[in-house]
């Protein structure tokens, strides 16, 4: 668990699973070996993973407590869920909750669930399996979801090109509890948590920012999945939706970070930082 203090904010990092089902080579197609290791020297060792030879990745939830809220940023894979397409997510059983707990945090305390948008391993601890039915993890809580984006998956899933099932068994029934807030892409989370939108990954993908007069810190979703996309923002990976859109969005964010001081808080890096620039380009350096 890494904590990170903005005044009387608090943000925790709850790692569900340390590692990635896809190589770098598979996640990045437009990316090649060569290019990757001309950023070695920055990668490693903060973004590197020795046992698997790779860039590291993570699938992870950032916990937000602010006086009188606590917030969960996306909520991982999930337990008990058929996900063939990946070994690690298939039926898992997984210790997040109690995990979640270690950080201080049971899930009636929770007041809102934020999902950056809803592919399968963002959105699986929405629920968990109890007599048999999904219901919803986090009872007290208001799950809030970018108004295109359910609009675009439910669409997906109704006419059945939703392969994962995770709008069924993740979402459909925190909707179906009257759990579910569509918002806008600028909508107010909290005082000084909003939406902000980065199209292209999804269609209605978004980041959430935090401001404070203790400085400012931004959970960037899937808008990157490895380090190296900082330095090489053209890559898009093989889940983005809209190629082209997604890669416009990566770039305005680098540059609109670089040496900002704004803290960057990724849902798959192994660590957040800062976009730094460097010899005309740019980097990032692990908090």
């Amino acid at each position: 668990m890494s904590r990170f203090t903005f005044g009387d904010v608090t943000i925790d990092r709850v790692v569900e699973i340390p590692r990635s089902a896809y190589p770098t080579a598979s996640m990045l197609p437009e990316s090649t070996p060569e290019a990757i290791a001309r950023h070695h020297a920055w990668l490693k060792p903060d973004f590197y993973d020795a046992s698997t030879g790779d860039l590291g990745s993570r699938i992870q939830t950032w916990v937000v407590r602010m006086p009188g809220r606590t917030i969960l940023i996306d909520t991982g894979v999930g337990n008990g869920k058929t996900r063939h397409e990946s070994p690690l997510w298939n039926d898992r059983r997984g210790t997040w909750l109690d995990d979640l707990a270690a950080a201080g945090v049971k899930p009636e305390q929770v007041d809102t669930v934020v999902l950056t948008h809803l592919h399968v391993d963002h959105v699986g601890w929405n629920t968990r399996l109890e007599g048999g039915r999904w219901v919803p993890t986090f009872p007290n809580a208001r799950y809030v979801m970018h108004g295109e984006e359910w609009e675009f998956w439910k669409w997906e899933t109704e006419s059945g090109r939703e392969p994962s099932g995770c709008i069924a068994d993740s979402v459909l029934p925190v909707v179906e509890a009257g759990r579910v807030a569509l918002v806008g892409p600028e909508h107010a989370i909290a005082p000084g948590l909003a939406f902000e939108p980065t199209p292209g990954h999804t269609p209605g993908h978004v980041a959430v920012r935090l401001t404070t007069p203790a400085g400012q810190a931004v959970f960037s979703g899937d808008l990157m999945h490895r380090t190296v996309q900082v330095a090489e923002p053209r890559w898009n990976s093989r889940f983005c939706h809209d190629g082209v859109r997604a890669r416009k969005t990566r770039e305005a964010f680098v540059e609109r970070h670089a040496d900002s001081g704004v803290l960057v808080l990724p849902a798959h890096f192994p660590r957040p930082g800062y976009v730094v620039r460097e010899n005309g380009g740019f980097r990032f350096r692990a908090v």
